[in-house]
């Protein structure tokens, strides 16, 4: 039995019905989680000289860029990536969790939690995001797309489409960061 709480907080009609915390509460959990990266983050660069001798194969221009890390502009880069997850959630939250653009963001949120656990399991350690990941990156994803599922709103998982919704969150996290990159350099400059 709904109650007036209830009601308020869902959106949809008939079996199409989600809480907000399914739509909203994407960005929610997205921004938990980048705190603890961006927390990490200060330290990371640290460990550079022991994880470029453990893995010789890594190229040392990525090895250059973990040293140098400016976690300004690190920070930058989870801004832009929090404006696309925003605005993904704000569409599910418009649609009632029925955007093809919400559920890609979703998807790839959650995917994203198993490239923290793959990368923690290759250095065989902390990595920066991997504390949140089974904590509440991969709960909160399966939460939703449980919900979604109940709802009839979910899209048909494929693997085509999971490959795309983890190439789309690289896309924007590396479009992210050459902004950031640009916008600290022009700084510098300026």
């Amino acid at each position: 039995m709904s109650t007036p709480g209830d009601a308020a907080e869902r959106q949809g009609g008939g079996d199409g019905e989600v809480p907000t915390w399914v739509t909203l509460g994407l960005l929610g959990a997205w921004a938990l989680h980048d705190v603890e990266e961006l927390l990490a983050m200060r330290s990371w660069p640290a460990r550079e000289p022991e994880l470029r001798e453990r893995f010789p194969q890594v190229p040392d221009r990525l090895w250059r860029e973990m040293a140098g890390l400016d976690v300004r502009r690190f920070g930058l880069a989870v801004a832009g990536v929090g404006l696309v997850v925003g605005a993904a959630a704000v569409e599910g939250r418009r649609t009632g969790g029925r955007s093809a653009a919400y559920q890609s963001v979703l998807d790839g949120f959650g995917l994203h939690g198993l490239v923290h656990l793959a990368q923690s399991a290759a250095v065989r350690g902390y990595t920066p995001g991997v504390a949140t990941t089974p904590l509440l990156v991969l709960p909160f994803t399966l939460a939703a797309r449980t919900r979604l599922r109940r709802a009839g709103l979910l899209r048909p998982a494929r693997a085509g489409d999971a490959a795309l919704s983890v190439g789309l969150a690289g896309v924007v996290t590396i479009g992210a960061h050459v902004v950031a990159r640009r916008l600290t350099s022009a700084r510098v400059r300026g």
